[in-house]
């Protein structure tokens, strides 16, 4: 599926229409390919403070095939600007963050990428020097809702030891993958992260679970993590039986029919991976529901359904898997789905948003364990996404939950898919316990 107002607003009639009306037109988003360039244009790098990660900028950059003109001015239009702002020591050195993005971004071509690095606030050795690192997520998040033309602005905190982990999120962020996350701001850690992984098929030889795999996003996810190179074990309830069974026979997986909240839901994973797989590399805790009403005609069916299915589940499921001697291969990756509601809330899902929200604590407690094993485990926080489900709201609530972002437009499932694989990846081993927003950068929430 496809936000029917972005297609028409670019098509040849619909183009006119809406610049005759003054009606706003969203940009065609620049989305991953296999084989594309990690960027269409050059790139410009600058330094406020210290700027310690100079060096794994380069090499991303260089090995990406990115040319990086000496100066600011002038010359091809930049896709994408960088923002090496690590050591900061005070207020006074934002002055150069300003002197430097200002005319960079009033330069950068539409579908392009800002991306500011620091150092986390956190570990500052003063107020003011934590006061400096902070503002930067306000400038972030700012800048981010004055582009324009599909561009998006993202911040990657980067402790010191942690430059190694900083590499992937970079990709990342400048690659087509991110092309629904904006706004947002992620920390990684020092990890183990290997020295190289191969570009179109980083998930090779790994095999990944997909839970509620079959429709609407999780499908999109089966069919993104199987391109990526992995053996899909799709996951679904009896009951969605023949669209499970296409969706792992389209990504040339196998099809595996599973209530997650049935008692024994735990061991047959369990067995079928062992038995079947001999382990496993990746699971996505994507099966979820929703039962709205308000809080005060919600009855405990409707609370107690959407629990057991998005929050219970995962908690069983992965506490399965980590006590289950071996099943999980090292380097292995858990990433559960939340939700914008988890985060900001939302009228009629007091259930939902509570079961979203839990996610993210689960995700969060889990994360130092799963360091000591090697493995790590993120959380991905989808916005409005353009599904069969939205397609069916009322008219009027579909076009402002799709239109609240900074992008002016709702995500399809595969910017989604995008980011769990991107998480699921080798080299993302330093992305541990975070949450990323896939939402456009959502006017609710942070």
């Amino acid at each position: 599926m496809s936000d029917w107002y972005t297609t028409f607003a670019n098509s040849g009639v619909g183009s006119s229409l809406v610049k005759q009306l003054g009606l706003p037109r969203p940009a065609v988003l620049r989305r991953y390919e296999p084989g594309q360039p990690l960027l269409p244009g050059p790139a410009v790098v600058g330094t406020a403070g210290e700027g310690r990660l100079g060096g794994t900028l380069a090499a991303v950059l260089r090995d990406a095939g990115v040319t990086v003109p000496a100066g600011n001015d002038g010359g091809e239009r930049p896709a994408a600007v960088l923002l090496d702002a690590t050591g900061l020591t005070g207020p006074g050195q934002l002055a150069g963050a300003h002197a430097f993005l200002a005319p960079a971004v009033e330069r950068l071509r539409p579908t392009g990428r800002v991306l500011v690095l620091a150092d986390p606030p956190a570990a500052a050795d003063s107020p003011a020097q934590a006061a400096a690192r902070q503002a930067l997520e306000g400038l972030v998040r700012s800048v981010a809702k004055e582009l324009r033309a599909g561009s998006t602005a993202n911040l990657v905190v980067v402790p010191e030891g942690a430059e190694a982990s900083a590499g992937s999120a970079v990709r990342f962020f400048l690659s087509g993958r991110s092309a629904y996350v904006d706004g947002q701001v992620l920390t990684v850690s020092a990890a183990d992260v290997p020295a190289d992984e191969d570009p179109v098929r980083p998930l090779q030889g790994k095999v990944a679970v997909v839970t509620g795999a079959a429709r609407g996003i999780g499908a999109a996810i089966a069919r993104v993590v199987a391109r990526d190179g992995a053996h899909v074990v799709a996951v679904d309830v009896p009951a969605a039986g023949e669209s499970l069974a296409a969706v792992a026979n389209e990504v040339r997986g196998t099809a595996f029919q599973l209530d997650v909240t049935a008692p024994d839901a735990a061991g047959r994973l369990v067995s079928h991976l062992r038995g079947r797989h001999g382990g496993v590399d990746v699971v996505v805790h994507n099966a979820g529901i929703t039962r709205d009403k308000l809080l005060v005609n919600m009855d405990a069916a409707r609370w107690d359904s959407v629990m057991a299915v998005n929050l219970q589940a995962q908690l069983d499921l992965t506490r399965a898997l980590l006590d289950a001697d071996g099943l999980l291969r090292p380097g292995g990756r858990v990433v559960a789905v939340s939700s914008q509601s988890g985060i900001a809330g939302n009228r009629g899902q007091t259930n939902y948003a509570a079961s979203k929200a839990g996610v993210i604590g689960m995700v969060r407690a889990w994360a130092p364990e799963f360091a000591a094993r090697g493995a790590t485990i993120n959380a991905v926080a989808p916005g409005f996404i353009v599904t069969e489900m939205t397609a069916r709201m009322p008219f009027g609530a579909r076009e402002v939950g799709a239109r609240i972002n900074s992008l002016q437009q709702g995500g399809l499932p595969v910017d989604v898919a995008e980011t769990i694989a991107w998480l699921s990846s080798p080299t993302a081993a330093g992305v541990n316990g975070q949450v990323v927003r896939v939402c456009g950068q959502s006017v609710l929430g942070a």
